[in-house]
């Protein structure tokens, strides 16, 4: 019964580890991002470590993947299966932090294939801590499948396989999109909320200045405001989250309107994605000079999307003699449409045709 129990934690652990490492393999970008929530306010307060997220979401994936395969082989079961102790003990106090001070609504355990709330990932993480304690007590149980080469030449597989399909995807982009914006989805239809979709519910919070407290009184506690409480602010709580349709916050603002229902509307629309103009690559903003002359020849309405300020947007034309507008939409919104800055996205009549990264340009099917 023990060596039963051993080898299904030995199998159910590795083969979950190698899932979650892959999918978030498939989009180390998605998931370092994920990594500065944690490390920026009000989480960890550890601004220091923002600029090192991608080299440390790469570092985490790949060894995800990894101490999946060593598990499920045998390979150095003893240093595999302490590794993988203190990663989930480590995973499981993030979560559970996150839960409690319901600081970040997504761990982004898998990635966007997969959310799960925090009190999810915790009840996740927990989970796999008792299956990981099940390896630790029997790890004399766990055995190699194969002789000492081949296991060596598995485990370097592994690592080098990871390694490289990790390379293809920053330089490309996901091999598999789980994002609500990938090829074939309409914008507008992905805006829309359903008449019979469930309502937020929401209590509007009045905070008065008790005795120089800020203190929070709800909607049927008015009647129980001190005398000389002063009035300083409304707030709503939400209470229940109604239904939040899968694109939101999508924009395409220029000098105060917003035009996305004009551009969605258009049968040929091609969107430079740059959310980041100061640190984008200037070999991929010199290609969309190019691109823009035959794009345009071809009956193509040409814009740029970014969260850059006017100051950034205006330097950026004048370096490289932009002949397109840009429309401002939020930062995070830009990241989830797409990863690479900057890369380049084509709409018929709202629909994403075609999305590629701009070391992909030769791809395009204008």
């Amino acid at each position: 019964m023990k060596n039963i129990l051993t080898q299904f934690s030995r199998i159910f652990v590795g083969v979950l580890f190698i899932i979650s490492g892959l999918i978030k393999l498939n989009d180390p970008l998605g998931f370092s991002y994920k990594l500065g929530e944690y490390f920026g306010e009000p989480v960890f307060n550890m601004p220091f470590l923002i600029p090192y997220t991608l080299a440390l979401a790469l570092f985490i994936v790949i060894l995800e993947v990894v101490l999946g395969v060593f598990l499920l082989i045998g390979y150095q079961a003893k240093w595999t299966i302490w590794i993988l102790l203190i990663m989930i003990i480590k995973f499981s106090f993030l979560t559970f932090y996150s839960a409690y001070f319901d600081v970040v609504k997504d761990c982004g355990c898998f990635g966007d294939a997969l959310h799960l709330t925090p009190w999810e990932s915790f009840t996740k993480d927990i989970v796999l801590l008792f299956f990981i304690l099940i390896l630790t007590f029997n790890r004399k149980l766990i055995k190699p499948l194969f002789g000492n080469k081949i296991q060596t030449v598995l485990a370097f597989a592994s690592f080098a396989l990871a390694a490289m399909f990790g390379y293809h995807v920053l330089n490309h982009l996901p091999a598999i999109d789980f994002r609500p914006y990938q090829v074939g989805t309409n914008i507008t239809k992905g805006m829309a909320i359903p008449d019979s979709a469930p309502k937020s519910v929401v209590e509007m919070i009045f905070i008065y200045k008790v005795n120089g407290v800020d203190t929070e009184f709800g909607e049927n506690d008015l009647m129980n405001i001190p005398e000389g409480a002063t009035f300083v602010d409304r707030k709503d709580k939400v209470i229940v989250e109604g239904y939040v349709p899968p694109i939101h916050d999508f924009t395409m603002t220029k000098d105060g309107s917003d035009y996305k229902e004009e551009f969605l509307r258009e049968p040929k629309v091609m969107i430079f994605v740059t959310y980041d103009l100061p640190n984008a690559s200037p070999e991929g903003l010199l290609k969309l000079k190019t691109l823009t002359v035959d794009a345009k020849a071809k009956g193509y309405k040409v814009i740029a999307m970014t969260a850059s300020t006017p100051e950034q947007i205006a330097a950026a034309q004048k370096q490289y003699a932009f002949d397109f507008d840009f429309y401002f939409c939020d930062g995070t919104t830009l990241k989830t449409i797409e990863r690479a800055n900057p890369s380049i996205v084509i709409l018929n009549y709202g629909t994403i045709t075609q999305k590629v990264h701009h070391n992909d340009i030769d791809k395009l099917k204008l």
